[in-house]
């Protein structure tokens, strides 16, 4: 090797110094920055024949596990949707309070039925009159601001959903941009891994919002995918859009028919055409997204159905009056009168008929509407799964009613007619004994507080009767805790809490025995939807009890969420300490690669020095 070519080396050798000390440099600049991925310089030996020519700088190396990266997106994407649960669970719990705690439904649900066995035990007192219409007030209330809180929680989940797509649309179109900087670049200098670093923090935002699957090819581009095939980025981005709704009321319902919804889904956009429903396609399965929209329109809406199914009992529990038919015989036909008058919308005839030949019982819940529109009704019209729910349109008369029964029963044997007036007769087949009635009663509303009976409309929706009944806009159970209050009509005359009519004297304990009683011992069956109990064996309990295990599941349900959320940081947080262990800037690692530097740029420079002298005494030799 001569003396030139001794100095060309030392030089290549000063210039990857230099290079590594700029990286050096960077990654000590950046130690704290997120996600920063550490660099240090691609050198390969430069030959010429068999002789070492010096060294070249190829590229910048970014240390990174990709395996690794990969998890951590997933647990992001994980994390961020238990993150958000728990943190929704935990403001509904407050909502519903921690049992046994004042301030709660349980709270004012017992305040209003001590009040009634106070007024109980003196009825004719003005005071405990007034004293119970204000805990039923109250209780009423509770219901109504925890319906307002729910229905807040939803347009919170609604408003996250906006801000959600208007981030990922943001990460997303960054991505595409810069998977067309690096295709234009195409070298792997300290700009290109700059931007790669920044990429990946796109990718990162987007993992939180949705499950992603990120593939690379090896010219530093990369397709983003969720998790259920959909792509989101490419040469191009997609776009998604989504219109909030503001605020949402509990009639406030999404669909996957958009001409049932009233509420906004997430549309995708394809840079080269087409759209899809993101949500109803199920393209979205993890992420703050995945969350917000199962707490909107899943868990959210079940806590509605709680408060309405509570409050709906209430006021059935105390306005509704049950009456068994009167038996009657016609020939060798045997059946049941009943008088109809007085039924709402809503109402319902119960009847239970055998068939003789196979010996099956079968039990039927007949429900009144005033609008054919809604019919068929579904079988959940009705809590008790071993009910068939048929729904008869009341408007055109009694002939209409009769007409429409008959077709619905004529092939069981079973003959309905009119006799008179509002009268309803449900008769065997007689002779041919195939069918037997076995019993047939009528359900109505009282709506009257002075109707003769201790029966009584206490809680009305928003001063209108509560009947249960079923309208084009739909069930007038849904968001009635919503509107629930105490009958204006005993707001004004408190003594109606006692007096039920004009013989009724002003100690009689009828009432407040008979509306204590309803509330606390009753036993009602409540609908699945809730979520206690099951569409195959539903809850069956009093008031009482099923506002305790209401209370129960929700805290259950929090403390479940937190732990999830809990589980999942761990796991991220460990991912992470990976990451950054193999990835992330050690500072003391980087000073003792500076030293080495340090000390090889003074060899290289000492190799030239050295170099130099020799020249200068060849040049004196001559």
């Amino acid at each position: 090797m001569g003396l030139s070519q001794a100095l060309f080396t030392a030089m290549s050798g000063l210039r990857a110094n230099q290079a590594a000390l700029a990286l050096v440099s960077s990654n000590v600049a950046n130690a704290e920055t997120p996600g920063y991925v550490r660099k240090d310089s691609v050198q390969v030996a430069a030959t010429a024949g068999e002789t070492g020519t010096g060294v070249l700088v190829t590229g910048v190396n970014r240390t990174l596990d990709q395996y690794i990266q990969s998890q951590l997106r997933t647990e992001l994407s994980g994390a961020s949707y238990a993150g958000v649960r728990a943190s929704f669970l935990s403001s509904l719990q407050s909502i519903y309070g921690n049992p046994g705690s004042t301030g709660t439904i349980e709270a004012a649900f017992n305040g209003f039925t001590n009040a009634l066995q106070g007024l109980s035990t003196s009825p004719d007192s003005a005071s405990a009159r007034i004293t119970a219409v204000n805990a039923a007030a109250m209780l009423a209330q509770q219901l109504n601001v925890a319906s307002q809180g729910i229905q807040t929680l939803r347009s919170n989940a609604d408003a996250g959903i906006a801000d959600s797509v208007r981030v990922a649309n943001n990460a997303m179109t960054q991505i595409a941009t810069i998977n067309g900087q690096l295709l234009r670049g195409g070298a792997t200098d300290a700009s290109t891994a700059a931007l790669l670093d920044q990429r990946d923090q796109y990718i990162e935002q987007l993992a939180q919002l949705m499950d992603v699957k990120v593939i690379a090819n090896e010219n530093n581009q990369v397709t983003v995918f969720t998790s259920a095939g959909v792509q989101l980025v490419g040469t191009q981005a997609a776009k998604l859009s989504f219109q909030a709704q503001g605020m949402i009321t509990p009639q406030s319902q999404w669909d996957s028919d958009p001409a049932k919804s009233t509420l906004g889904s997430i549309t995708i956009d394809f840079p080269n055409g087409g759209s899809m429903d993101l949500i109803a396609s199920n393209g979205v399965r993890s992420g703050k997204i995945a969350a917000y929209f199962e707490l909107r329109d899943k868990t959210l809406v079940q806590a509605q159905a709680q408060l309405d199914q509570l409050a709906a009992s209430m006021a059935s529990a105390l306005s509704d009056k049950t009456t068994a038919g009167e038996e009657v015989s016609v020939g060798a036909q045997d059946g049941f009168d009943l008088d109809l008058a007085g039924m709402r919308n809503g109402n319902t005839i119960h009847l239970t008929y055998t068939d003789v030949a196979t010996g099956t019982q079968h039990n039927l819940s007949i429900i009144r509407v005033d609008d054919a529109s809604v019919l068929p009704l579904p079988q959940s019209a009705t809590a008790d799964p071993n009910d068939q729910v048929i729904g008869i349109d009341f408007s055109g008369g009694m002939a209409s009613v009769v007409a429409q029964l008959n077709a619905a029963l004529g092939s069981t044997g079973l003959q309905i007619s009119n006799p008179a007036g509002d009268s309803l007769r449900i008769l065997d087949d007689g002779a041919a004994n195939t069918v037997k009635v076995d019993a047939a009663s009528v359900t109505k509303t009282a709506d009257s507080l002075t109707g003769g009976d201790p029966h009584l409309p206490l809680f009305t929706d928003g001063g209108f009767i509560y009947s249960g009944g079923f309208t084009a806009t739909g069930a007038q159970q849904n968001g009635f805790a919503a509107r629930i209050s105490v009958n204006t009509a005993l707001l004004a005359d408190a003594a109606r809490m006692v007096i039920y009519d004009a013989g009724t004297a002003a100690g009689d304990t009828a009432r407040p025995d008979f509306m204590f009683n309803q509330l606390t011992s009753g036993i009602d069956t409540f609908a699945p939807a809730t979520g206690i109990g099951s569409t195959t064996s539903p809850y069956r309990g009093t008031i009482l009890t099923y506002i305790q295990q209401v209370m129960g599941m929700q805290g259950d349900a929090a403390v479940a969420a937190q732990q999830l959320s809990d589980g999942q940081n761990v796991v991220l947080n460990t991912l992470q300490q990976k990451m950054d262990a193999v990835s992330g800037v050690n500072i003391d690692e980087e000073m003792a690669h500076l030293l080495a530097l340090q000390n090889a740029y003074g060899a290289n420079a000492r190799v030239m020095a050295a170099v130099r002298d020799m020249y200068a005494m060849l040049m004196q030799s001559m």
